[in-house]
C-alpha cells in the first residue's frame, strides 16, 4: 500500500531551495528535487508536479519519501546505487595523485591517461587499469596534468612587500584632490582591417566577416586612470618609447592636474618609466618642473597586477577592443566615446586584495589581513 507523504518545509528550508534555484552550478536532478519539493509544500498535486517539472510520478514519491523519512540534505542527494567497488584503494588513489603530480617519463612531455594507466599497473598488484577509471579519480581531485599555465611567479622578499604595502596604502587613502592617485600604464594594439565588408547579422543568423584580413601596423595605447574618482583618460600613440612616457607626464601635470599639489602615479616597473625620461626628452628646467609635481610607486616586480589600471585595460579590451579595428583615427574616436560614457556609469567598486605565504615559507612575513580598496573600474 502506498503511502501519501506531505511535505511541510520550515521558513529555513525555503528559503534554502529558493536560493538554490536562484543561481549558482548545480545538478539537474537536485534542481529538480528542489522543484518538487516547493511545489509540494505548496499544495500542488502529484500528478501535476510530475507534468511541471518534466520527471515521473515515482520520482515524485520517493523524493518526498526522502524528505518526511529523512531531511532536505537526503532528498536532495543521490541515493546510493548498487554497482561494482571501486578499483583502487584510497592508498591507491593517493598513489595515482602523487604520479600525475611528477615529472612525466623520460622523453614525454606530459602524463596522459594512458601512461598513468600503465604506471599504475606497475606500481600496483592490478593485472590491468583503464583509462576511464583514471579518468574519474582524476576529475574528482580536478586535476588535469597534461595542462600548464603560464604564470609570473613572484619572488617574495621585503622589497615585494614593500612596494606591495605602498600601493596598497595608497588606495585606501581618503580622496584629495591636491593628492590625486593615477594609476598608468601602456596597451600596444594591433590594427587590422576588413579585406571584404562583414555580412550583418540577421535573425537565425550570426554576423559574419572574411577569415582574411590586412595588418594596419600597430598602435599604443597609454591608459590614465583616478583612482579614487570617475576619470580615465586613453592616449593612442604610434610608439611607447621614453619620450612618449614622458609626455604623457607632462599632460598629466599641466593639462589633466593642472591645480593639483602632487600627484601620486602608481606604475610597473618598464625600462622608460623613469624620471630620466623626462630630463632626455626636455630640457633640464622643464624636465625638473613636472618631475616637481610626481611621485612615483611603482609595483612589486612580477605583480603588476596590483595596478588598478590593468583591471581597466582588461575590461576596455574584453568589451570595446575585441574586434577589428583598422584605422588610428578609429580607435582615438572609439576610445574617447567609451570614456565619456565610462565616467557617466562610473561607480565605486570593492575589491579584496589577500596576500598569505605558503606553509613553511622563510620569506618575510606578509599581512594576513585583507585589505579592501575601491577601484574605479566600471563597465562600458
Amino acid at each position: 500500500m502506498n503511502i501519501r507523504y506531505r511535505v511541510e518545509l520550515s521558513q529555513d528550508e525555503r528559503d534554502q531551495l529558493t536560493a538554490l534555484l536562484s543561481g549558482g552550478k548545480h545538478p539537474a536532478r537536485k534542481i529538480k528535487r528542489a522543484q518538487i519539493l516547493l511545489a509540494a509544500d505548496a499544495g500542488v498535486g502529484d500528478e501535476a508536479i510530475a507534468a511541471s517539472v518534466s520527471v515521473g510520478g515515482s520520482t515524485v514519491y520517493r523524493t518526498k519519501r526522502r524528505f518526511v523519512d529523512g531531511n532536505l540534505e537526503l532528498a536532495l542527494a543521490e541515493e546510493a546505487r548498487p554497482g561494482a567497488a571501486r578499483k583502487l584503494t584510497g592508498r591507491e588513489e593517493a598513489l595515482l595523485v602523487a604520479t600525475a603530480c611528477s615529472n612525466p617519463p623520460a622523453g614525454r612531455a606530459r602524463w596522459t591517461l594512458d601512461l598513468l594507466a600503465g604506471e599504475m599497473v606497475k606500481l600496483t598488484e592490478h593485472a590491468a587499469v583503464s583509462r576511464e577509471t583514471v579518468r574519474r579519480r582524476l576529475a574528482e581531485k580536478e586535476l588535469k596534468p597534461w595542462q600548464k599555465d603560464m604564470w609570473c611567479i613572484p619572488k617574495v622578499d621585503g622589497a615585494y612587500v614593500a612596494r606591495m604595502e605602498d600601493v596598497l596604502d595608497l588606495y585606501a587613502e581618503e580622496p584629495d584632490p591636491q593628492y590625486p592617485v593615477v594609476c598608468f600604464d601602456e596597451s600596444p594594439t594591433q590594427l587590422i582591417g576588413e579585406v571584404r565588408e562583414p555580412i550583418p547579422a540577421a535573425p537565425g543568423r550570426p554576423e559574419r566577416y572574411d577569415c582574411e584580413y590586412r595588418r594596419n601596423g600597430t598602435a599604443n595605447l597609454f591608459v590614465f586612470l583616478d583612482a579614487h574618482k570617475p576619470w580615465r583618460h586613453v592616449k593612442v600613440t604610434d610608439h611607447r618609447t621614453a619620450a612618449d612616457f614622458a609626455y604623457c607626464m607632462r599632460d598629466l601635470v599641466d593639462v589633466h592636474y593642472p591645480r593639483a599639489d602632487l600627484i601620486r602615479v602608481v606604475l610597473d616597473n618598464l625600462s622608460t618609466h623613469t624620471a630620466g625620461a623626462l630630463y632626455e626628452t626636455f630640457p633640464a628646467h622643464e624636465a625638473h618642473r613636472v618631475l616637481q609635481r610626481l611621485e612615483f610607486h611603482y609595483t612589486p616586480k612580477h605583480a603588476s597586477w596590483l595596478n588598478m589600471v590593468e583591471i581597466e585595460i582588461g575590461v576596455l579590451r574584453s568589451q570595446c577592443m575585441d574586434r577589428r579595428i583598422g584605422e588610428r583615427k578609429r580607435l582615438v574616436s572609439d576610445d574617447q566615446g567609451v570614456g565619456e560614457e565610462a565616467q557617466r556609469k562610473w561607480r565605486p567598486r570593492q575589491v579584496d586584495v589577500h596576500h598569505r605565504t605558503c606553509a613553511g615559507e622563510t620569506g618575510p612575513r606578509l599581512p594576513g589581513r585583507p585589505q579592501r580598496v575601491k577601484t574605479s573600474v566600471t563597465r562600458y
